[in-house]
């Protein structure tokens, strides 16, 4: 029997010459190779050893590959199990937060809201007559003055303790300093009521969570703390009842930067909602297990002190900010609060406490701060001015405005239908700045003659006019002139209802000649200068024959060829192709932005009565990531030009060279040709200038 294949070869030993020793089975000589029968038992014995070993290496190996297997299916199933499990969690909290906010809404549409607006009416009647208020920024801050350890700091002063990061230890010693010993509280009152407001709100606490007034809830109050210990705002109540103002408070409910559990301070506290964005901008939606810590500071002072405010002086208004730091559950908690307090459902609360993109639960709408041009709102809404830059005093902050550009501010809110709440810092002392008591005095010097174009006020069913805005109220027609008529021609188009007279309101004995020069139109004749007091903001009053619900009017928008300048805001142009944003209002903010695509484009149409010839120009703002080509087309007239970006200004005007437009109607369009950036440009307006006339 053949055990081995000739010359089959078995590693036997190593002989130090040839590799290997062989030893092998001779088949033909029917025998074995004796000579190499110790090599062939030795090759066998290491063959089976061998074998043996290779059998356990190969079981061994297959055992650790199969254990690595299952320990690899282990852990992917084990991660697989996380995944689901974070999944399981995050949906559950997300859940969570939704079932948080929408209990919130449910409780309050189906319930205790609900039932408080049934009141609204008559509860905001007082502020839609009123409209135009005294906003006041006073607390701490005011004696720092817009400084700190000898140097100016930028921004609004009242930020003071957030933009330096001042421990609550160290902001508390200026607390002790602060001794308002020339504050007199009927000054206050009469100077604003001299400027022809009809109401005042004052910080009783604002961010940095001091109280300005004597609260029991906490001893870090200007009673406690301060070397004043007065309560200002008793005299500042009374102060107002004696002299017939509304009377009311601003209280920082969501930013308190003195309170541990409070959002905003996250150089004392690490507390979220500050400038460091721990958690993020939704930190409530993103932390919800944080959620119960802030919870103690609304439940042991915000909504607390709030109940102080109402019970102690009885305030006819409320005024809340920033209620982006809170989850809107809280929000409404502390709306309802007040609405259970205020069992009477009399005081008015504006529109930053509780609100969401599709409702706002306060009693009007909050527009931007320190506007110069209002962007749509409809229902009642109020803009918060400034006279200068800053809300709470600075020393450095002398950009002071003017009185006319709040007269005109003022006149423009009153034309769309909203207030102006304007804004002035007094000083650490207790006293107003002489520049803002200057600004005081102007604006109640044009009031005191034209109050009652302003006072309980309407939107103006007549369309933009070119020469300035329209107030109403019952049959009469305001007509606030900013651009006097070199000629001494005022049209006023749109208006269909018949005149009965007009009249200067300063000088009602100023008998104005009324002139109708087609169905939708008339002319006033004027003398060829403004009286000079009144010039920044003259006031024609149109008496009309019909009753106030019957006026009828043209809404299509009326150019003036006589008027040096017709403005086309984008804030007014309608908007196709996609939603476009609205720019805050600031000056050189009352853009529309948001413009992504070439489906996207402003239109506005415009009627003239006289041809004339106008140069067109186009201002816009530009980013970094702004870029592109626009067309603008006007009647038959087309224009393309490249946006350009400016980094020193952002701003900029383009010449849209010179068209001329005959008598009737007119269209203008603007739209994206091309898109190279996040956004085509952020548009102001465009400009028509009348270059000649042939009336």
């Amino acid at each position: 029997m053949q055990l081995y294949s000739p010359y089959i070869p078995i590693q036997c030993a190593n002989n130090g010459k040839d590799k290997y020793k062989y030893a092998f089975y001779e088949p033909n000589s029917n025998r074995l190779n004796y000579a190499h029968i110790i090599g062939q038992f030795c090759t066998l014995a290491i063959f089976v050893v061998l074998s043996m070993a290779s059998n356990a290496v190969i079981a061994q190996n297959t055992h650790i590959q199969n254990t690595r297997l299952q320990n690899n299916d282990l852990e992917n199933q084990n991660k697989v199990i996380t995944q689901a499990a974070d999944s399981a969690a995050e949906g559950a909290m997300l859940n969570e937060v939704k079932t948080r906010d929408q209990q919130a809404i449910d409780s309050a549409i189906n319930g205790w809201w609900t039932a408080s607006m049934q009141n609204h009416d008559q509860r905001i009647r007082w502020w839609r007559e009123a409209k135009f208020g005294m906003f006041l920024h006073w607390g701490v801050y005011s004696e720092a003055a817009g400084e700190w350890k000898g140097k100016r700091v930028p921004g609004y002063a009242e930020h003071l303790m957030r933009i330096k990061k001042i421990p609550r230890s160290v902001y508390l010693d200026l607390t002790h300093h602060f001794n308002p010993v020339d504050f007199d509280a009927d000054k206050w009152v009469k100077q604003a009521k001299q400027a022809g407001m009809r109401y005042m709100i004052i910080t009783a606490k604002h961010h940095d969570g001091f109280a300005m007034y004597d609260s029991k809830v906490s001893d870090y109050n200007i009673v406690k703390q301060s070397a004043y210990h007065k309560d200002p705002m008793v005299a500042l109540s009374a102060a107002c009842k004696k002299y017939g103002l509304k009377f009311g408070f601003y209280y920082s409910h969501a930013f308190d930067w003195e309170h541990p559990d409070a959002p905003g301070n996250d150089w004392d506290y690490n507390n979220p909602g500050g400038d460091k964005k721990i958690g993020g901008e939704q930190w409530f939606d993103n932390h919800p297990e944080w959620l119960p810590r802030i919870q103690r500071y609304v439940n042991e002072k915000a909504i607390p002190q709030i109940k102080e405010l109402i019970q102690k002086y009885h305030p006819d208004i409320l005024w809340f900010d920033t209620p982006h730091k809170l989850p809107l559950s809280e929000n409404l908690r502390i709306l309802k609060a007040i609405r259970a307090t205020d069992t009477a459902s009399a005081i008015v609360v504006n529109g930053r406490l509780a609100r969401t993109a599709g409702r706002n639960f306060g009693d009007y709408q909050n527009t931007a701060d320190r506007p110069a041009e209002f962007y749509p709102v409809l229902g009642d809404w109020e803009a918060i001015p400034t006279t200068n830059e800053s809300y709470g005093y600075s020393k450095y902050d002398l950009s002071h405005k003017p009185a006319s550009h709040f007269i005109r501010l003022l006149a423009s809110a009153a034309s769309r239908g909203g207030n102006l709440l304007m804004n002035i810092g007094p000083m650490g002392n207790g006293r107003f700045d002489p520049k803002d008591i200057k600004i005081l005095n102007g604006i109640g010097a044009w009031m005191a003659k034209n109050g009652s174009s302003i006072y309980g006020t309407q939107r103006s069913p007549l369309p933009l006019q070119s020469w300035g805005v329209i107030t109403t109220k019952a049959n009469k027609i305001f007509l606030h002139v900013f651009e006097w008529p070199k000629d001494g021609h005022l049209y006023v188009g749109g208006l269909k209802s018949p005149v009965n007279k007009a009249y200067l309101l300063a000088n009602q004995k100023k008998i104005i000649p009324v002139k109708r020069i087609n169905p939708l139109d008339i002319m006033l004749q004027l003398p060829t200068q403004a009286v000079d007091h009144d010039s920044v903001n003259t006031v024609i009053v149109l008496e009309l024959k019909v009753l106030p619900t019957t006026i009828q009017a043209d809404s299509m928008r009326y150019i003036s060829t006589n008027i040096p300048l017709s403005r086309l805001l984008a804030y007014d142009a309608t908007q196709h192709g996609g939603k476009f944003g609205f720019g805050d209002g600031k000056i050189n903010r009352y853009y529309v932005n948001g413009w992504k695509t070439t489906k996207q484009y402003l239109t506005w149409t415009f009627r003239t009565d006289f041809p004339s010839q106008f140069n067109i120009q186009i201002k816009y703002v530009t980013d970094a990531d702004s870029g592109g080509r626009y067309t603008l087309v006007l009647d038959g007239h087309q224009i393309n030009r490249v946006v350009k970006y400016n980094p020193s200004t952002k701003n900029n005007t383009d010449n849209g060279g010179k068209v001329y437009l005959p008598v009737g109607i007119h269209h203008l369009k603007i739209n994206a040709a091309a898109i190279s950036g996040s956004e085509l440009m952020k548009l102001l307006e465009i400009q028509l200038r009348p270059l000649l006339t042939n009336k």
